[in-house]
């Protein structure tokens, strides 16, 4: 394996890439892009009291109480309360017992159940608890003992309430990523139906340093720009090692997905067609974290989820090795098959 001659099919590589106005012009316009959409975010969270309401019969108060940063939207069930409150609908959701009314009128206790998003701060969840309590004093005329009930939905990120522009920094990041793989794989098909590939192989280039020299193009392509994306939007400011770590396994994962693509595309046109599907599905873990609640656990099937959650969760709540080791395990795990599948198939397309 020569490393010169590897060094030089990278660099050939590089400036046939950027050559190409149209991945030129999309990497740049993407870095670009997503950078202004996340200074044009909203850097802060919006704090009015959403609540939702499950109420086999309604106080009269609660039906008058409305405006001054309070929304109350009244539930059939308490399955669609949860859901509301995972999905962000609610700050939170209350559920009040079906003999509220004989309770408060006999000036007994009642227990009133309180769901929780996971990343609720503390300051809200106080403020919800006073205002059940002072709803039950204004219809009962006294002072009532009212037993709030708090239950988490989801994992407890007490304190760590996050902007939405933070939650794009994973969605905008994989999408560099992903859209490197098109460049990759347009760059090696081309190569192959041009036998540009076959002719490098009667040099002293072997196969494996083909694939090794394509391999470190793709990685740097994909890894670069994300890594470019992350650090200007302020996403390495916590565990930036990890983040490190898992961008580099992202791109080694999109660069044994480009392998594939290259095998069954012939040109840019096919390469896209091929291509355009599998990015559509592995950014399907992004709009996750985007908006929660609107994808189940099915998505753990995708590779993508365990980079886009490892980011996620590294770069807006700072969690630590020992929190995400799984994740990366899982991942290293798919960067190795897919790179594998990847060289077969396409070895065999060589030879």
């Amino acid at each position: 394996m020569s490393w010169p001659i590897i060094r030089a099919l990278v660099t050939k590589d590089l400036t046939l890439f950027f050559r190409n106005r149209f991945f030129a012009f999309i990497s740049v316009l993407g870095i670009v892009a997503y950078v202004v959409v996340y200074f044009l975010m909203p850097a802060s969270v919006d704090e009015e009291l959403d609540i939702g309401l499950y109420a086999p019969v309604l106080p009269p108060i609660f039906e008058q109480l409305q405006g001054d940063g309070l929304s109350i939207e009244t539930v059939d069930s308490v399955d669609t309360l949860k859901d509301g409150v995972t999905e962000g609908r609610f700050l939170s959701g209350v559920v009040l017992p079906e003999d509220i009314m004989e309770k408060l009128a006999a000036g007994d206790k009642v227990t009133v159940d309180v769901y929780f998003a996971s990343d609720t701060p503390e300051e809200l969840k106080d403020a919800v608890t006073n205002l059940i309590q002072e709803l039950a004093y204004i219809q009962s005329g006294q002072i009532l003992a009212v037993d709030i009930s708090e239950e988490i939905i989801g994992p407890d990120m007490l304190g760590m309430q996050i902007p939405p522009r933070d939650r794009m920094i994973p969605f905008f990041a994989i999408f560099l990523i992903l859209t490197e793989t098109l460049g990759l794989s347009s760059l090696i098909s081309e190569e192959i139906e041009g036998r540009t590939a076959q002719a490098l192989l009667i040099t002293p280039m072997t196969v494996n340093g083909l694939f090794l020299a394509k391999g470190i193009t793709g990685v740097t392509l994909a890894f670069g720009q994300a890594l470019l994306f992350i650090a200007i939007t302020g996403g390495l400011n916590q565990q930036p090692l990890i983040i490190l770590l898992t961008l580099l396994l992202g791109a080694i994962l999109v660069t044994g997905i480009g392998f594939l693509l290259a095998s069954a595309g012939k040109d840019l046109m096919s390469v896209m067609a091929w291509g355009l599907p599998a990015i559509i599905i592995l950014a399907v873990p992004a709009f996750g974290v985007m908006f929660p609640g609107t994808v189940s656990d099915w998505v753990k099937v995708i590779p993508s989820y365990y980079l886009v959650d490892t980011v996620h969760l590294s770069a807006n709540f700072g969690f630590s090795w020992g929190d995400i080791w799984q994740n990366l395990l899982i991942l290293l795990g798919f960067d190795i098959a897919f790179v594998l599948l990847g060289i077969i198939v396409l070895r065999r397309k060589l030879t």
